[in-house]
């Protein structure tokens, strides 16, 4: 299930929020392979990061680690929410790497074009059968 934006923009902070944006819709698409391989890094970056901090919360709250804040954490809801957020971002991202990738392989008309008129030309000096009997 996906996230709302308006959710998204609740739980992020700016800098983190700007960076899941690049990874939606129309934004994506318009990013370079370079760009994109960056924003995958940092979507990266991010999960991990909200992963660690909900482990760590959902350790504290069983008591098994020591609180890192003045209180031991209560309730991890906004940080498993952020990581999923980043895993669907990050989602996004590698299927539009993927897709570039994918059509970087393929090739494009006009070498499609010139190979089919290389056949042609080919198939044209070569000797032709004849029906004699």
């Amino acid at each position: 299930m996906s996230i709302p934006t308006a959710t998204e923009k609740r739980l992020l902070t700016a800098d983190e929020f700007d960076t899941v944006a690049k990874s939606h819709h129309p934004a994506v698409e318009a990013l370079e392979k370079p760009e994109l391989i960056a924003l995958i890094r940092r979507l990266r970056e991010f999960r991990d990061r909200s992963t660690d901090i909900a482990r760590q919360q959902r350790r504290e709250m069983r008591g098994k680690a020591d609180p890192r804040g003045a209180r031991p954490a209560a309730d991890n809801t906004g940080t498993t929410m952020k990581k999923q957020i980043f895993a669907q971002a990050l989602k996004r991202a590698n299927r539009e790497l993927a897709r570039l990738l994918d059509a970087e392989k393929r090739p494009t008309m006009g070498e499609i074009g010139r190979r089919a008129l290389e056949l042609k030309r080919a198939n044209a000096r070569a000797p032709h059968h004849t029906n004699s009997h």
